[in-house]
């Protein structure tokens, strides 16, 4: 794996909005996670594709390829990240030139959601190591919770060196109102509780190559050059990989049909275990079914452990997901996940 410089005092985050821009009702918002950045120490450099939201693009797509692709060969920039998300950061991935940033100097792109979609093309494409986490318009200084306050220490961590998660102790089950609200944090009311599907296969413990994002996304994206199982194992020949996996929008026979979609490629057969997201979505308006129902219906006989309701996605807090590190979770009488930058 190539792994960006750790961040340090001074180190240059740039911001950008890959897919959905921030319209003005949520300026305040968005000046208060930037001040938080610059309170950590970070220098910031503003794009122009930001303080703009329509017709779910921050701009043009051009214009957000190009800025994008003039961050990423800026070999003074130490990181990307954008305020959030949205539907049509895959706009991007053919206008990026590929064989210029094949030279360049990695940088962490940090975020989730449809930020995943470059995440997941920079560790296929480039062997980057990104980083699946909160996104900006999240941060605040009010915000205290052990996972979103640790994002930026994990970024600091030397080569080779090791950093362990826990669960959160509560989350966020309604998204804060960020108009109303611009500098509130989580609303952190809802009892975690990470959970295994079965007894995990009788393993207390797994290991391997992390990998994944936003289901909604990389369902689309399977088996493409950005986001390539094969390719990602063929670099790691001798390693396991960890599918994690978040929902977005999904109800649960979309949810399903979405995960067998990725069974049906034969990906199941790589792996050493699949970490699932909590699921914001409700149940299906037609049926009782549920989430839960879906992941015993695509996991039924598959012989590695999966969890669920993990601290991913949605419902905040999140945990730092490094693609490409090496990481070993624990699924004993207390849930843990120790990655590995090597």
């Amino acid at each position: 794996m190539k792994y960006p410089k750790p961040l340090k005092t001074g180190s240059k985050i740039a911001i950008t909005a890959f897919s959905a821009g921030v319209p003005a009702a949520m300026h305040a918002r968005l000046d208060n996670a930037l001040n938080y950045l610059a309170q950590q120490g970070f220098e910031l450099v503003i794009g122009e594709c930001l303080r703009e939201n329509h017709n779910y693009v921050s701009a043009d797509v051009k214009t957000r390829a190009n800025e994008l692709m003039g961050y990423l060969l800026d070999d003074t920039i130490d990181a990307i990240m954008p305020p959030w998300g949205g539907a049509i950061a895959m706009d991007l991935l053919t206008l990026l030139n590929w064989e210029k940033l094949a030279h360049a100097q990695p940088k962490w792109l940090i975020g989730f959601s449809d930020v995943s979609t470059l995440l997941s093309a920079v560790t296929c494409k480039l062997g980057w190591a990104s980083v699946h986490a909160t996104n900006l318009m999240q941060l605040n200084v009010h915000q205290q919770d052990a996972l979103t306050v640790g994002l930026f220490d994990h970024l600091k961590s030397a080569p080779n060196a090791s950093f362990t998660q826990y669960p959160s102790t509560y989350f966020e089950a309604e998204p804060l109102n960020f108009v109303d609200f611009p500098d509130a944090g989580f609303h952190l009311s809802s009892a975690t509780q990470w959970r295994t599907l079965g007894n995990c296969n009788g393993n207390k413990q797994f290991s391997g190559r992390l990998l994944g994002g936003c289901l909604d996304i990389h369902m689309l994206l399977a088996g493409t050059e950005y986001f390539d199982l094969e390719g990602f194992s063929l670099l790691h020949p001798n390693e396991s990989i960890i599918l994690y996996f978040e929902n977005g929008e999904m109800p649960p026979a979309a949810y399903y049909r979405a995960l067998q979609s990725i069974k049906l490629r034969g990906w199941f057969s790589k792996l050493a275990g699949v970490l699932i997201g909590r699921n914001p979505e409700p149940v299906a308006k037609d049926s009782d079914w549920t989430h839960l129902d879906a992941l015993l219906k695509v996991f039924a006989g598959c012989d590695f452990p999966v969890l669920y309701d993990i601290d991913i996605g949605h419902q905040a807090p999140n945990l730092t997901l490094i693609n490409g590190a090496y990481a070993e979770v624990v699924c004993d009488e207390r849930f843990s996940i120790t990655q590995t930058l090597k």
